[in-house]
């Protein structure tokens, strides 16, 4: 399937919260304070709640807010199904770890799709090296720095500024000064995204 190309905020009534698409406007100018319900006509219907329908909403919640496709999806299921550790967690350890994700952890990016720009423009080393992969798994002890010549770009530079309003993970450390970040350790279940109910996402996936 395509990458969704449409409205973003139409995502975010889907699921009835708000999933920070559009990084700080999602503070200000939020539809889900102006409009209820569901996008489209029936929106303000009366909805049924199979536990097939519970399962899928919080799979593709967790695509829509990580900017994951199904295949690759599934495939973070199939490493984190065959880990010695609990499968809801590794799955979104994986999704925590990714690139785009840490820059947008760490202020790279207002939000995970301009972070990925950002990593595709070849703005970011990763221990030295260019990476312009966004799904490219990063390990403790990884270091991230924007290159000098992106350094003074307005919109990395106005991300950085704006992410002191929310707090970078633990498991990070940011040098704002010289745009550094590192991976200090692998982020625990109480330091990753408390509105996904993972387990559900692996009942649907052992069906």
């Amino acid at each position: 399937m395509a990458r969704y190309v449409g409205p973003v905020c139409r995502l975010c009534r889907r699921e009835g919260e708000k999933l920070f698409l559009k990084g700080e406007r999602c503070f200000s100018k939020c539809t889900l304070d102006k409009r209820e319900g569901r996008p489209g006509q029936h929106g303000k219907g009366r909805q049924q709640f199979s536990n097939f329908k519970v399962q899928l909403r919080q799979k593709q919640k967790s695509k829509t807010m990580y900017g994951v496709a199904e295949k690759q999806f599934r495939s973070y299921y199939e490493v984190a199904s065959k880990s010695k550790g609990v499968t809801g967690t590794e799955l979104l350890t994986q999704l925590e770890l990714r690139l785009d994700n840490v820059a947008y952890r760490l202020g790279f990016g207002a939000s995970r799709r301009q972070s990925r720009q950002v990593v595709r423009h070849g703005a970011l080393l990763v221990n030295g090296k260019k990476i312009n992969i966004p799904s490219y798994i990063l390990k403790v002890g990884d270091t991230l720095e924007v290159k000098d010549s992106h350094k003074k770009d307005i919109t990395i530079v106005s991300s950085v500024s704006a992410a002191k309003s929310r707090l970078i993970p633990e498991w990070l450390s940011l040098d704002e000064a010289a745009m550094t970040g590192s991976v200090k350790a692998l982020p625990t279940r109480e330091q990753m995204p408390q509105n996904i109910n993972e387990q559900l996402i692996v009942e649907l996936y052992s069906r």
